[in-house]
């Protein structure tokens, strides 16, 4: 399917869904105008307090023993739940369904992580490859980050939302069906970055975060741009 097709596809999803009373995705009782209901959303699962660097679980609050060895490429990573049932439910939901009112729930759960930490100048999405883009029709990180930067609550008027800055310009395998190691090798020289980032302190969103391997290459390539710091926002965070 063309781009235009799949655009028109998931517009005309989107003017469905406003239309018809929302129900819970996940038990299907009625909830009002949110895609989950209150209980449903009560019972999604805490993220244990974690490592500032990579969002792994640390008692303490302090950087990990990993981090320590290997400092990663990012220098912090906020992540608003573990990537576990059902959460993990939903992001597929967004992603392979085109459930698009996911990506303001997702916002509105970053949007108090993001509030309590320091400002950042540009907030750019995790990209897609075009061959992926076309085939899905839209960027789930991109339509969160559209969302979380349109909170006044989460950002600063210097925020700039920078869709277009960083892009995939090789297609890589899925990284799930991949080893650790193969993680790495497949997302390296993944990425570009087309704008001068002097300086900026920049917020890379997405949607998962598995062994950090993408986002870590990204950051790479955002530093060479010249960012001061990258951070992670991340709607949820595999925990194994």
């Amino acid at each position: 399917m063309s781009t235009i097709g799949s655009w028109l596809r998931h517009s005309c999803t989107r003017v469905v869904a406003a239309a018809l009373p929302q129900d819970c995705l996940l038990c299907g009782s009625a909830s009002d105008d949110a895609p989950l209901c209150v209980p449903c959303r009560s019972e999604l699962p805490a993220l244990p307090r974690g490592c500032p660097r990579c969002a792994m679980p640390s008692p303490l609050g302090e950087v990990c023993g990993v981090c320590l060895r290997h400092p990663p490429p990012f220098d912090t990573t906020l992540a608003a739940w573990p990537y576990a049932y059902p959460v993990d439910r939903l992001v597929r939901s967004l992603k392979f369904h085109g459930r698009l009112a996911l990506a303001s729930y997702f916002a509105e759960a970053l949007a108090p992580l993001v509030a309590r930490t320091d400002a950042v100048d540009v907030v750019i999405p995790m990209p897609l490859h075009p061959a992926r883009l076309a085939e899905r029709g839209f960027n789930q990180a991109a339509e969160i980050a559209r969302r979380l930067t349109g909170n006044p609550g989460a950002r600063t008027p210097r925020t700039k939302l920078a869709l277009q800055a960083a892009s995939r310009i090789r297609r890589t395998l899925p990284q799930a069906d991949l080893a650790f190691g193969e993680r790495l090798r497949n997302v390296r020289g993944a990425f570009a970055c087309a704008i001068d980032l002097g300086g900026a302190r920049v917020a890379v969103l997405d949607d998962v975060m598995t062994t950090g391997a993408t986002l870590g290459e990204l950051a790479k390539v955002l530093k060479r741009a010249g960012a001061a710091r990258v951070e992670n926002w991340i709607v949820a965070r595999t925990l194994e």
